[in-house]
């Protein structure tokens, strides 16, 4: 399982919400580019990035402090916030992202979705951001009447095979992953790449074979490398950790080589 340390961007500092709040912020560093820096020094192959005042106001802001830390490090960088139009997304992949995290459009774009996917494929990722189960939207500050796992089985259709799976009410609360939630994301997946479609399997000549597999990437609430252990039990393919590695609570390095390695 992979360890994508979080750094969250907001008027140009590392901070952390809580539970998705915008009025709950703790600021830990001025330099997001010198985190990134320890992140990789640490051991870290991926980074993940979210730019808070792009994810409010519906575009990227933080342009230019996110390729500083593309020039300043050699991590993978998964990027998301305000990624709600393909010269957005374009914008952000010419810049050197290796992956662009789509939440809102997931739901009120799927045309668009589709569009990244045929256009970018792998380098697409869906966050699949949940309230009660329920997916928010716009900077986590709208909460839809559409589950998360019904719009997974949805997507999974249109072609989407990585998800990124955040409890809000779990994040930044060092409060423990919601295990139960995730295993039932898992299922409904499982469910999905089990169903072949033309859109989830690879055609040779007149034949169909095995539907393509999707990943899963666990956000939200980990405190502890016990929790780390137990998502790595689940088999998913990442887990990102955020609060617990700025308060000390884990030390990225230590948990990379038990975790990863």
């Amino acid at each position: 399982m992979i360890i994508l340390p979080a750094i969250d961007i907001k008027d140009g500092r590392c901070v952390r919400l809580y539970q998705g709040d915008y009025a709950a912020i703790t600021s830990y560093d001025a330099d997001p580019v010198e985190v990134a820096q320890r992140w990789q020094f640490a051991g870290a192959s991926w980074v993940h990035i979210v730019d808070l005042d792009g994810a409010a106001l519906g575009q990227p802001i933080n342009f230019e402090l996110i390729g500083h830390i593309r020039s300043a490090t050699s991590l993978q960088i998964e990027l998301g916030g305000g990624m709600r139009s393909l010269t957005h997304i374009k914008q952000m992949l010419d810049l050197g992202i290796d992956r662009i995290i789509l939440g809102t459009i997931a739901l009120t774009h799927r045309a668009m979705l589709e569009t990244a996917l045929a256009q970018w494929g792998e380098r697409i990722a869906v966050g699949l951001d949940a309230r009660n189960g329920m997916v928010a939207i716009a900077g986590w500050r709208t909460t839809s009447h559409v589950q998360a796992t019904t719009l997974a089985a949805e997507l999974g259709a249109s072609g989407v095979r990585r998800y990124i799976y955040t409890d809000i009410a779990r994040d930044g609360t060092l409060t423990g992953p919601n295990l139960d939630a995730l295993k039932e994301m898992q299922r409904t997946l499982d469910v999905g790449t089990n169903v072949i479609t033309p859109s989830s399997s690879i055609d040779i000549g007149t034949n169909l074979i095995a539907p393509l597999s999707s990943s899963l990437i666990a956000s939200g609430g980990i405190r502890s490398i016990n929790d780390l252990r137990s998502l790595a039990a689940l088999s998913i393919e990442g887990a990102i950790v955020g609060k617990a590695l700025y308060t000390g609570a884990i030390d990225l390095a230590e948990a990379i080589r038990e975790i990863e390695r």
